[in-house]
């Protein structure tokens, strides 16, 4: 089946005049509207308006001008006999491929300070009705929706082997794009509020960045996508300077590490092994900061990843080339950062700007066979007046604020979840046991005699007054926990009695 005869309307005119040319080359004629029409024109390449074959004007400031059976019935005739005996009868001829792509929505709504009347007015109408029409008569219409494509849709009407199998793998590509287009559009619209709901139907569109090598083991198939409707600095939004690919799991660890050194405001260093963190400490420099990380699990640190919450200096980077890292997330790094890691060529460094510009992400989505589930992202910010001493013995204002810094660590770790803290530094983690009495055993035998007056802090509440008395025989001087046990009151006499002080936030922090 020959192409005569082509509908081009494009907002990303990337590659449009050398693919408008080519198919003037190949005997198609060419049909377009508005800008594209234009640049066609100015180009010198034959170009008929739609207006002409119509028979009636652009109007609305160009919102109607396609939608008109002289359009879409030359796109969604069947090539029999009845349709084209109907196409002849009202003067209507085939379109045979139609290259559409949309109104830049999701760039618009992007752009600081946009209106919603801006955003309104970018919303395509006529154009995702030409590609869907097309897309649906593949079997006679090519319909082209990605700019990369225009090379080999040349190539293949030049030597004759437009086949179904090409048509249909178009058409694929053209649903996927009006489908991502509406999807970009709801979630605007429903974020108006400023707080994300849960509708009937959650719709997203996110688009590949890349295939993995493999997923979380060598025999499972993966790939990375990104939400494009997300801005601010965040993992999905990072660059990488260097280094190898990227695999599955750097991705997990990254994001983890990322989420965590964000909370916070002093300079902080973060070293996470198997979505956990391994090593935490903030302090008036980095360097120091990564040297108190490093120290609290040197093996564990081994082939971890980092994340900083400040520019990556010289100094700082000298210290991460005396050990095996698999990636380094920051901010920035500094020109000396830069050449002294570029000798670690495996190294990936990865980039995200100012983390003062948070991430618009505030859902979190976790997949189940057959389902998902959708809940807020736990953003909440711990501070004094979240808090309730419970004990006898009262913390100083500046041990409140060590407490705070165990439970925004604690918050990061898989439950069940017990971390140790001295000196703004983890010095002791246990994660991920079937209880808690588990975890805390492990966190206090990594902690070892810094133990001895050093703060402990559970994402959840204390069933039993177990966990107290394995803090206290390790010397545990301050205690932060949820509370809201039946048997709160067993724990806090038993405080009481070994001389540890506890405060209650009143928030679970479990992590699955």
């Amino acid at each position: 089946m020959s192409i005569k005869t082509a509908l081009i309307s494009v907002s990303d005119k990337t590659g449009l005049l050398e693919f408008a040319r080519g198919l003037t080359g190949l005997g198609v004629k060419i049909i377009s509207t508005g800008g594209t029409a234009k640049a066609i024109m100015e180009a010198g390449i034959p170009v008929l308006k739609v207006s002409e074959v119509t028979g009636f004007p652009e109007i609305l400031d160009g919102r109607v001008k396609t939608l008109h059976p002289a359009v879409h019935g030359g796109i969604l005739a069947r090539r029999t006999d009845e349709h084209l005996e109907q196409l002849d009868k009202h003067n209507i001829n085939t379109i045979d491929l139609v290259a559409v792509n949309l109104y830049p929505f999701r760039q618009t709504i992007a752009k600081p300070g946009v209106t919603f009347e801006e955003a309104i007015e970018n919303i395509d109408i006529g154009g995702p009705a030409m590609v869907r029409a097309a897309a649906k008569n593949h079997a006679s219409v090519l319909v082209v929706v990605n700019p990369g494509r225009y090379s080999s849709v040349l190539e293949a009407i030049r030597v004759q082997a437009v086949t179904p199998d090409l048509r249909l793998d178009l058409a694929k590509e053209a649903f996927t794009h009006t489908a991502a287009y509406d999807a970009a559009i709801s979630s605007y619209l429903s974020g108006l509020s400023g707080q994300q709901d849960f509708p009937p139907v959650w719709t997203t569109s996110v688009e590949q960045v890349q295939r993995l090598r493999y997923g979380e083991n060598p025999h499972m198939r993966a790939a990375f996508y990104r939400d494009a409707g997300v801005t601010g600095a965040c993992t999905g939004n990072a660059v990488q300077l260097q280094g190898k690919e990227l695999s599955y799991n750097n991705i997990l660890d990254l994001n983890a590490a990322l989420e965590l050194v964000r909370e916070f405001k002093d300079p902080a260093a973060v070293i996470v092994k198997h979505n956990n963190p391994c090593g935490t400490a903030c302090r008036e420099n980095l360097v120091e900061a990564y040297q108190m990380a490093f120290e609290t699990d040197p093996v564990s640190a081994f082939g971890g990843v980092v994340a900083f919450n400040r520019p990556v200096d010289r100094v700082t980077a000298e210290e991460m080339t005396k050990i095996f890292l698999e990636a380094v997330i920051a901010p920035e790094f500094e020109p000396g950062a830069r050449e002294l890691l570029a000798a670690k060529t495996d190294l990936r460094l990865m980039v995200t700007g100012s983390l003062d510009i948070p991430s618009s992400d505030s859902l979190d989505l976790r997949k189940v066979n057959g389902g998902l589930l959708l809940q807020d992202a736990d953003n909440i910010v711990l501070n004094r007046d979240n808090l309730k001493v419970v004990t006898e013995k009262v913390p100083t204002p500046e041990e409140i604020e060590e407490l705070i810094f165990a439970m925004t660590i604690v918050k990061h770790v898989k439950s069940n979840a017990i971390v140790v803290t001295r000196g703004r530094r983890l010095i002791g983690v246990g994660a991920g046991q079937m209880n808690r009495v588990g975890s805390a055993r492990i966190a206090l035998e990594q902690a070892g005699e810094a133990a001895r007056g050093a703060m402990l802090a559970s994402d959840a509440f204390f069933p039993f007054k177990d966990t107290v008395e394995q803090a206290a025989a390790a010397g545990i001087g301050f205690i932060i926990q949820p509370g809201g046990s039946l048997k709160d009151q067993e724990s806090i006499d038993a405080c009481n009695k070994y001389g540890i002080a506890m405060v209650f936030t009143g928030m679970r922090h479990f992590r699955h």
